[in-house]
């Protein structure tokens, strides 16, 4: 399905472009915040380990973060476990990958996403297509992507296989990322996936934030067998699955922190 707007990033972000984008990352950042911490009850574990990366990590190291798929507001209301200082500053925020089918069908529309850092990804174009080029660079500049591997909201949330985007990011990302697996739970309570599609108030949201790691030594590995008997596909696929284990390891835990959450006053 080909991308039904221009492309919208620059080749050079001027000034006013890279004004915009900070107002823009600012304040829907800052809304997040809000509305995540004050209109609904937040409960977020290991958060240090997040901001520490996202502060401190080392000059020209790559971080991807990662974690399973709600609603379609999961992404900003997710970030509202970002400090205000994190939201307004536009360098150390995040990129991601997002459905041209539903952000990017107007101009108007694709230039708001844009300014956003979000990049779009058309849906059945593979892993090999512009926007994955795009955020494939932003990797290779050491910034910060996050990817949502399911690929879609999981209205089900019952076991979904991650889309092999991931495991192309991963396999020809010419630095090591740093990744960071995350488990929400409450945020489709916040955001039903049904009409009419507004953001509640009061609700419980937990965050479980893993540890961080790294697939250098599958990736090395991986690539020693390519000589001889492992295939590009076979390569995405591993990394894909490797991605998919470490993050599903989260849930049951994130879910039981969940349960334990409602039930406190």
């Amino acid at each position: 399905m080909p991308l039904e707007v221009r492309w919208p990033f620059p080749r050079a972000p001027s000034l006013p472009w890279s004004l915009a984008s900070r107002l823009v990352m600012g304040l829907v950042g800052s809304y997040s915040c809000f509305w995540t911490r004050y209109m609904n009850q937040l409960n977020v574990h290991n958060e240090e380990v997040l901001y520490e990366l996202i502060e401190k990590r080392q000059p020209g190291t790559p971080l991807l973060t990662v974690c399973n798929h709600q609603s379609c507001m999961d992404d900003p209301h997710l970030w509202g476990i970002l400090k205000l200082r994190h939201v307004w500053n536009l360098q150390k925020m995040r990129w991601t990958p997002t459905a041209a089918d539903i952000c990017f069908t107007q101009e108007l529309h694709s230039r708001f996403f844009s300014l956003g850092r979000c990049v779009p990804v058309c849906r059945g174009d593979g892993v090999y297509q512009k926007g994955m080029d795009y955020i494939l660079e932003k990797l290779n500049c050491g910034d910060w992507v996050h990817v949502f591997p399911e690929g879609k909201v999981n209205m089900t949330q019952e076991f979904m296989r991650f889309k092999w985007g991931i495991g192309r990011l991963l396999a020809e990302c010419r630095l090591h990322p740093i990744i960071l697996p995350l488990w929400h739970v409450g945020l489709n309570d916040v955001l039903p996936n049904a009409p009419p599609y507004v953001p509640r108030t009061g609700q419980k949201i937990t965050v479980l934030i893993g540890k961080p790691f790294s697939v250098r030594p599958l990736l090395e590995r991986l690539r020693a067998e390519n000589k001889s008997t492992v295939s590009t596909v076979e390569m995405r696929k591993a990394l894909t699955d490797f991605i998919q284990e470490e993050i599903q390891a989260l849930k049951e835990q994130a879910e039981r922190l969940h349960q334990t959450f409602k039930l406190q006053s």
